[in-house]
């Protein structure tokens, strides 16, 4: 295949994957590397419909397509084909309208006025903190604790519970999987507090090894910290064992559910899990918000995690009280837009139903990895799907003697295919697996089986480039 009418090709900097891997990228014209254009309505309607599933009837995917705006342009020349949301996921008019409309017609802070717009904006407020209770089915709202995101809702359990209730020789369980923000606040801790970690490697079909972990709980644990959904493997972990044979030695157990609740129903009540914590943009809602989930019993013991306005009951010179959760934990003023549009976001999921998006998802899921199988040279990470084992809707996978980033870099560039490239924030598990990086594309309910045909066609293209130069 020819370069682009403009594209130069060059060496990039000499990068450590593996040996004798093509180390080549394509740099283009500024005017040709960002460029985009948004597809007129009609051609945007054909986008989304055209397709029907092999039943003869129109796909999850194509049914909520003309729902997200962004999906219906171009890049770099071609239909855009996004399969990067297991970093974020794209957000319908829903939650647009719903973040303009606060903005627009009640802006005002939360819980501090008495006038029309302070009090409108407290009660959506604190109705989104509702919705995300009911989407998880926690026992009541005062259970969710709003954060800037995943990272500093994990970071808000390390200093608060784990500062207060860890000593030395304590032992935290973690599995070599997990995302950097649910290893490195723990480090942290373990540091101050003379704690110990102890990391769980994969199994021979390369899923963390839950019956090493269930091996290595004891008296001295203190505390599990697990993905659900794992954000590299695509593997998804028995999260109801885990917590059973964890509290079975009186310790707690803190679930990253980052991939997994956006993509299946996650009921706090039935995993009983003891902390949760997810990301408000991976489930088309805003970023710059997420939640923490704890038991109520849990988070009313535990000290503040930030000082401030909001978090206080009283202030005094010498000495302050504090609020009860889930304000003790929300010091100054809030994400209240973000919030409001998460709750917009559920809305919207709960409309489809968290059961079909699954179900659904399993279907994509199934098809990428079988379309992906027939790449040449391609190793797909994770378990192989079968009848007892399922895997998310991503697959994180390396061609032989082609770096990830040039794999990805052409995909945009030529084909305008967007996937990630990288060590998706895990760096020990791409380490225990031989390799620095890895591509990864990851789907939601609104990517379609053509969008993974677009994807395979375009990544035979890109092996069949860089092979040239072999």
């Amino acid at each position: 295949m020819a370069v682009a009418e403009g594209a130069a090709l060059k060496l990039a900097p000499l990068r450590p994957f593996c040996p004798n891997s093509t180390l080549l990228t394509l740099t283009t014209s500024s005017s040709s590397r960002a460029s985009f254009r948004r597809l007129s309505s009609s051609s945007s309607a054909v986008l989304a419909d055209s397709h029907p599933s092999a039943s003869g009837s129109l796909s999850l995917g194509h049914l909520t397509r003309p729902d997200f705006p962004i999906l219906h342009q171009e890049v770099n020349g071609s239909k855009l084909v996004y399969l990067d949301n297991a970093a974020t996921s794209q957000k319908p008019s829903s939650v647009l309208k719903a973040v303009q409309k606060y903005y627009e017609a009640y802006n005002s802070n939360v819980h501090r006025g008495i006038h029309f717009l302070s009090a409108k904006a407290t009660d959506e407020y604190e109705l989104a903190r509702k919705k995300v209770a009911e989407f998880i089915n926690a026992a009541e709202s005062r259970d969710i604790v709003f954060t800037r995101n995943a990272t500093e809702a994990i970071n808000l359990v390390a200093y608060s519970w784990g500062l207060s209730n860890l000593k030395p020789e304590d032992e935290i369980i973690l599995t070599i999987a997990e995302h950097h923000s649910a290893i490195v606040p723990w480090q942290i801790v373990s540091e101050k507090t003379g704690a110990i970690l102890k990391f769980v490697d994969l199994d021979g079909g390369e899923v963390p090894d839950v019956s090493k972990l269930r091996g290595m709980l004891s008296k001295k644990t203190k505390l599990v910290v697990v993905h659900h959904v794992s954000n590299v493997l695509a593997s998804i972990l028995p999260i109801e064992d885990i917590v059973q044979w964890a509290h079975d030695v009186q310790a707690k157990v803190l679930v990253d559910a980052c991939q997994s609740v956006p993509h299946m129903v996650v009921d706090v009540k039935a995993l009983d899990a003891d902390f949760l914590v997810a990301s408000s943009h991976k489930m088309c809602g805003p970023t710059g918000i997420g939640f923490l989930y704890g038991k109520s019993e849990l988070l009313t013991s535990m000290p503040p995690f930030l000082g401030g306005g909001e978090m206080i009951a009283d202030v005094f010179l010498d000495h302050s009280t504090y609020a009860e959760p889930p304000s003790r934990f929300e010091a100054g003023t809030p994400a209240i837009g973000e919030a409001i549009g998460l709750g917009a976001a559920i809305d919207y999921l709960s409309e489809i139903g968290m059961q079909k998006i699954h179900d659904y998802e399993m279907e994509l899921a199934n098809y990428l990895y079988e379309s992906l199988q027939s790449v040449p040279s391609v190793r797909i990470y994770g378990p192989k799907p079968s009848r007892n084992i399922g895997r998310a809707a991503l697959c994180s996978f390396n061609v032989e003697g082609i770096h990830p980033t040039d794999i990805a870099t052409f995909l945009d560039q030529q084909h305008g295919v967007a996937i990630r490239s990288g060590h998706h924030c895990a760096q020990p598990l791409h380490r225990y697996l031989g390799i620095s990086a890895s591509a990864r594309a990851s789907l939601y309910f609104y990517n379609t089986k053509e969008d993974v045909d677009n994807f395979i066609q375009a990544l035979n293209d890109t092996v069949v480039f860089f092979n040239s130069f072999k």
